[in-house]
């Protein structure tokens, strides 16, 4: 097939692939097909709902917690017991120094740790001179930290003293910590729109470092009996949302339902309008069922004829006795007339209508080929 015959021939498919989804905005599905779709649902409940919001920021360490070692004596450093990176206890020596006092040997002088903490920085060299004014360690107490968060303005308001924060830390990966609020800065960043909150943050094992980047997942307020759902569980564009729902009688189907929604809290999305408490939504596999089209193998008369145990027509409407009648009688399918020839279906008739529009693509370009071909050899 050439270029152009596929396109003309994908343009009148496309019309096809979509009527059955379209008829009833169900979506019918083997139980091969819920499995390979790898189908997981959740149940619809009323809940408390979570206002947060959302800021990115920095890990600090607090002031008043880093200590300095310095020695009260002018000497040489003759002795450096730890380095950068390395944990020491308070009282714990680390330096010591030779005094430039007479003596044989001159008298030498311990350095100790005035706190507990992390070395972060050494100024410190063997050998070198020392003085009482040179600071040749710096020591910093991390058992606890500042999450600094860059809040925006309009948002500061809602968020008081107090308030929780869930904070991942970039270089962690998924772990979270929980944090509690402290203050705001004293002004806020004109060129960003921001104010800077400060989070107290416990570090037991030392892990969160100053300059570690954070995500903040602030909690601003809390609202009862709000119906909500995973965000996977959403489909569509911001201004046409829907989900697929569990049917209640029908094995294996999932009907379309559209929602209107409102806020968002972490991996859920408040549902205003659309679902009722104790529906069934779709997560794993949502996305999934919009291209499942309508069958999957099993029509909507076949469902629920094997969910209800009596037949029905092919619309999925209740047979009328008249009709049931007809059908036994004669042997016929549901939905037909007594004498009424059985005509295609939707699906045997979109395959008639695609084997017979390939069937005449063939011909022309098999007729076009020969035309080309004779033309070359009269040229020749």
């Amino acid at each position: 097939m050439n270029f152009p015959a596929f396109y003309i021939f994908g343009a009148l498919l496309l019309p096809c692939l979509s009527l059955s989804a379209a008829e009833t905005g169900t979506v019918l599905l083997s139980e091969e097909g819920v499995k390979n779709l790898g189908i997981e649902t959740v149940v619809v409940e009323e809940s408390t709902f979570e206002e947060t919001a959302f800021a990115l920021g920095r890990i600090e360490a607090i002031p008043g917690r880093t200590g300095a070692v310095s020695s009260r004596i002018s000497g040489r450093l003759v002795e450096l017991g730890v380095n950068p990176g390395d944990t020491v206890t308070a009282g714990q020596v680390v330096a010591k120094v030779e005094s430039r006092q007479p003596g044989d040997p001159p008298p030498v002088i311990p350095l100790s740790a005035p706190i507990k903490g992390l070395v972060m920085h050494s100024d410190a060299r063997l050998g070198e001179p020392v003085e009482p004014d040179k600071s040749l360690l710096e020591i910093t107490d991390l058992s606890e930290v500042h999450a600094v968060s860059r809040v925006p303005e309009y948002q500061a308001g809602s968020i008081k003293p107090g308030a929780k924060a869930k904070i991942k830390i970039a270089a962690l990966g998924q772990q979270e910590f929980e944090a509690t609020l402290l203050r705001f800065a004293t002004s806020a960043d004109q060129e960003s729109g921001t104010i800077d909150a400060y989070f107290q943050l416990a570090n037991p094992n030392g892990i969160l470092r100053p300059g570690m980047r954070a995500e903040f997942t602030i909690l601003s307020g809390l609202r009862e009996n709000i119906l909500s759902v995973p965000k996977e569980s959403l489909q569509g564009n911001p201004a046409n949302r829907h989900v697929y729902v569990k049917h209640v009688k029908i094995p294996n189907a999932f009907e379309r339902a559209n929602v209107q929604v409102g806020e968002a809290s972490g991996d859920r999305v408040e549902i205003l309008d659309g679902l009722f408490p104790g529906d069934e939504v779709v997560t794993r596999g949502s996305y999934s069922l919009g291209f499942a089209g309508g069958g999957g193998g099993v029509s909507l008369k076949e469902a629920l004829d094997a969910a209800h145990g009596h037949k029905h027509n092919e619309d999925g409407s209740e047979m009328s006795p008249e009709q049931a009648a007809t059908a036994k009688a004669g042997g016929g399918e549901a939905g037909h007339e007594h004498g009424e020839a059985h005509g295609p279906g939707t699906r045997e008739l979109f395959f008639m209508i695609s084997t017979g529009v390939l069937a005449v693509l063939l011909v022309i370009t098999s007729i076009t080929k020969r035309k080309q071909t004779a033309e070359t050899t009269e040229q020749a």
